[in-house]
Parts: structure tokens; C-alpha cells; sequence
């Protein structure tokens, strides 16, 4: 909308040069605003992936843990082979279903 306007008034130059201004003002204004709102956008991007590699390090040493404890048990090679081809199941599920629903997001939205 500034930008049609600033070309209108420079197509129509009336020697108006008070009116061009203060449009030029509020044009540096919406971008310094967005610039902000940018900043803002990827510095909540950049804490939600490190909270995302804490979550994912810490599940890595539960998943030690459990092992640990599940030879000290005596469960089986062949059980926990099962669990193991279980997790991986479950990581192409949570997967597909990722992209699943990016897919159905694309289209409803486009």
C-alpha cells in the first residue's frame, strides 16, 4: 500500500514534498516493525530447537538406561530385538503422520 502510493505521488509530483515525506516516515516505520516481528520469530525458533535437542538427548539416555536396566534384568536378545523393531515402527509412524498432515495443511490452506 506505501509502496502504490510513494509511485503515485511521484507519477503526480505536485510539489508536495511534506505529504511524501511522512509516507516515506511511515514506510520506515512498518519496516523497522517488521524487522522486530522477524527477530522475534526466529529467536522463539532458535529456544524451541534447543528444547528440542535437551528433549532429544535426554530420551537418548533414558533409552540407555532402559537397556541397562533390562540386562540387568535378564531380558532376552530376542525381546529386546522386539522392542528396538518396535521403536523404529513407532519412528516411521510419527513420520509419516508429520507428513501427512503437512500435506493436508498445503491444501487446505492453498
Amino acid at each position: 500500500e506505501l509502496l502504490s502510493r510513494r509511485r503515485k505521488n511521484r507519477t503526480n509530483n505536485n510539489g508536495n514534498n511534506g505529504n511524501e515525506m511522512q509516507q516515506l516516515t511511515e514506510e520506515a516505520d512498518s519496516l523497522g516493525n517488521s524487522t522486530g516481528m522477524m527477530n522475534e520469530l526466529l529467536d522463539v525458533g532458535a529456544a524451541n530447537l534447543s528444547s528440542l535437542v535437551g528433549q532429544r538427548q535426554r530420551m537418548r539416555w533414558v533409552n540407555r538406561k532402559v537397556l541397562d536396566i533390562g540386562n540387568k534384568i535378564g531380558l532376552s536378545n530376542s525381546t529386546m530385538r522386539m522392542i528396538e523393531r518396535r521403536d523404529a515402527t513407532d519412528a516411521y509412524l510419527v513420520f509419516g503422520g508429520m507428513v501427512v498432515t503437512m500435506l493436508v495443511i498445503y491444501f487446505l490452506y492453498f
